[in-house]
């Protein structure tokens, strides 16, 4: 007997405006941390690819960078990706807050949807906020502008009403076999997680403007032969020496802040001592360079 059958496994892509949560909910349904948070627009820039297994099957996620109006090429990259991510999937996540405001950003995305034939469930996040008759109006108003194939009210930072989720999407995914073995839980190689765990920190500890203007990529990761510590040589690209100054700070403090926190979050992922050693480099106007986006990881394919 073919116990494939039995089980079903899909695509699910975690679209909506910068900010309202997608990666937080990511890491909350899948537990564990690949990809990085903050309060900051911009934040997730790849398509990142989580696995969640279970006894019904299997949901590969999408998270994608937040469709927002593109101000230079590595905002155009970032907005295609998401947009794309449409095109391959079983059922579309819409995540936004709990609030009745609908202004452009979701109009387009709704206008996106519309023309992605492919059932949608509106998440509708930080329910742990507002009122629940505040809720039901919430609702009402988004109900006008898309035909939705669910409707799930979800806290993504309590993890409330998640399981709800996950069976909601279940209902939308083909029978058939996994795409990964159950131990799977992301596409993200090391170094790439590394490299954004570092640029999270970053995005944490700077000032609003210097964090668009950030890049890190990993230069050296290895394990020693005696295992138990791994060394690392990372480097944080900035646009200007101004900036550059910001970053390492006074006396190297910022740097050294910066390289601290995310030395924490790489030994939980690597699950051994970490040697990190972090540099920083300017390369002016990277935003808006084919070459520099390729260096960084930031290609279309």
């Amino acid at each position: 007997m073919d116990t494939n059958i039995q089980t079903k496994s899909g695509f699910a892509a975690l679209i909506g405006r910068p900010n309202v949560g997608k990666s937080t909910l990511m890491n909350e349904i899948i537990g564990q941390k690949i990809a990085i948070t903050s309060h900051k627009p911009q934040t997730t820039r790849n398509r990142i690819q989580t696995v969640y297994t279970c006894d019904k099957g299997q949901i590969v996620f999408l998270d994608t960078p937040g469709i927002h109006k593109a101000k230079n090429k590595l905002g155009e990259y970032m907005v295609n990706v998401a947009e794309n991510t449409l095109k391959d999937v079983d059922v579309v996540l819409w995540l936004v807050e709990a609030s009745s405001y609908i202004g452009a950003g979701e109009k387009h995305i709704a206008d996106q949807l519309q023309k992605a034939n492919v059932p949608v469930i509106l998440v509708m996040n930080k329910i742990d906020k507002v009122k629940r008759e505040e809720l039901i109006a919430f609702i009402d108003s988004y109900r006008k502008i898309l035909d939705f194939a669910e409707i799930v009210p979800v806290s993504a930072i309590k993890g409330e009403n998640t399981d709800t989720l996950i069976e909601q999407i279940f209902k939308y995914l083909p029978y058939g076999p996994m795409f990964y073995d159950e131990d799977t839980v992301t596409d993200q190689p090391l170094k790439q997680i590394a490299a954004e765990m570092i640029r999270e920190k970053a995005l944490k500890c700077l000032d609003e403007e210097i964090p668009h203007g950030i890049a890190v990529y990993i230069d050296i990761m290895r394990e020693r032969e005696s295992g138990g510590l791994w060394d690392i040589e990372a480097t944080i690209v900035c646009e200007r020496d101004s900036h550059k100054g910001i970053i390492i700070g006074k006396q190297g403090a910022m740097l050294k802040k910066i390289g601290s926190a995310a030395r924490y979050e790489i030994e939980r992922l690597v699950e051994a001592k970490v040697n990190l050693k972090v540099w920083v480099k300017v390369r002016k106007e990277w935003r808006d360079s084919d070459v520099q986006l390729k260096n960084f990881g930031y290609t279309e394919k």
